[in-house]
């Protein structure tokens, strides 16, 4: 697979020492080899809040002008040029649907967006395919092309319902993150009051059935508890799509220490994330300190959103926000490597889920400029590839092959409401 970028690369041939490979030779050569597997990008939240699902006009060539077209004015980060650019040989398309919608409604909207995302891999033949399997992403990197693959974000989209998570897996989805930013009936979010202490009797059997469908199970988004309710569980290895180390950022989407040393034994994957204020420590303090002043300043202005918006303006001029850079990204990946090892690190950058990338990393088009960084503080070929695809290969057959050794096991019956 050849990608934009590495012309510039061989370009620094004719001017390095002919001793030492530049980092970003190094870089390139990785990336050339095992292209970036990413393990999160939320382009169709995206169809669904500016176009209404509508994709017939949609240009996925080009979305740099997409700015206008969204209430806030961002411009789209994902395109087919940037991602070539990026080197991302294979993808994890984010189906989210708000965790404040009803079980029901949320059922409808998930399946809603699985549509619309095959629906735009179908219309770009020649740059994407959908992948169900990891043959089928072996076969799309040899040709050239994307590997699409489909990951729901969130266990409200299933509706409490087994029945809907095997129907969901049929048209599709290959991961289900257990939580959003809200607690399901059976899981506790990392970022709500704990209701269950992690998983319900019904979550564990969630998870099994996962297990033996080859549906993967993603931890990003819940509760310390849930994750080590999963570990103790599941029969194949976990990933974590989009999430940091707690040690570096203290956000609760992190990964403890207390998890990541339990990966090496179940063989998954934190891919780590590019969300500013899950990198940056200082970035993360900022943000708790802009909430404190706007709850404030609204206690103070009750009645007055507008004064309230001007002294929030104010009061950010005097304190900008802290920047993230690629080497907050990066110290993250260093930790993760401390602690569980190289060989349980991926990628999950979260782009068209947030408002911006790291300095250097604004979209997708910055992956090579990250294992750039890893190579100048060391990484080796061979762990630059583990990072960017083959961890992420490993684990995907690695659950393949726990639903070949369970190809005797039923599905799990649960009863439906009486």
């Amino acid at each position: 697979m050849k990608f934009a970028w590495t012309g510039i690369a061989a370009a620094l041939v004719f001017t390095a020492p002919a001793s030492a490979e530049t980092p970003e030779e190094v870089a390139a050569a990785a990336l050339e080899a095992a292209p970036v597997w990413d393990g999160h990008n939320d382009v169709p939240i995206q169809l669904r809040g500016r176009y209404r699902n509508m994709i017939a006009d949609f240009n996925f060539a080009d979305t740099t002008g997409s700015g206008p077209d969204h209430p806030n004015g961002r411009t789209m980060h994902t395109d087919l040029t940037r991602l070539e650019t990026g080197a991302v040989g294979a993808q994890f398309w984010s189906v989210y649907v708000s965790a404040d919608l009803d079980e029901p409604e949320a059922v409808v909207a998930t399946i809603e967006q699985i549509d619309v995302t095959r629906r735009l891999i179908a219309k770009y033949p020649d740059q994407l395919t959908l992948a169900l399997t990891s043959a089928d992403v072996e076969q799309a990197l040899a040709q050239g092309k994307i590997a699409s693959l489909i990951g729901m974000e969130g266990g409200h989209s299933i509706g409490s319902s087994l029945a809907v998570l095997r129907q969901m897996y049929a048209i599709g989805a290959r991961y289900m993150t257990l939580t959003h930013s809200k607690n399901t009936p059976w899981a506790d979010s990392a970022t709500d009051a704990p209701e269950h202490d992690g998983l319900t009797g019904f979550g564990k059997d969630l998870v099994r059935e996962m297990n033996r469908m080859g549906m993967l199970v993603d931890l990003s988004h819940v509760s310390e508890k849930t994750m080590m309710d999963a570990l103790d569980v599941t029969k194949a290895p976990v990933i974590f799509s989009h999430s940091g180390a707690r040690a570096i950022n203290g956000h609760a989407r992190n990964v403890p220490d207390s998890v990541l040393s339990r990966l090496p034994e179940n063989g998954g994957i934190v891919m780590v994330v590019g969300l500013p204020g899950f990198l940056n420590e200082a970035t993360r303090q900022w943000y708790g300190s802009f909430q404190a002043e706007k709850a404030r300043l609204e206690a103070l202005l009750q009645g007055q959103p507008d004064a309230v918006e001007a002294a929030l303006e104010a009061w950010a001029e005097v304190n900008p926000e802290p920047k993230a850079t690629i080497s907050d990204m990066a110290d993250h990946i260093d930790h993760i490597r401390k602690v569980a090892g190289v060989s349980n690190i991926g990628i999950g950058g979260d782009y068209d889920g947030m408002a911006t990338g790291p300095v250097g990393m604004e979209d997708v088009s910055g992956y090579p400029a990250l294992f750039a960084e890893l190579a100048r503080r060391g990484y080796s070929q061979s762990d630059l590839e583990a990072i960017s695809s083959r961890n992420m290969m490993r684990v995907l057959k690695q659950a393949e092959a726990v639903v070949a050794a369970q190809s005797g096991m039923v599905p799990i019956e649960t009863p439906v409401p009486d």
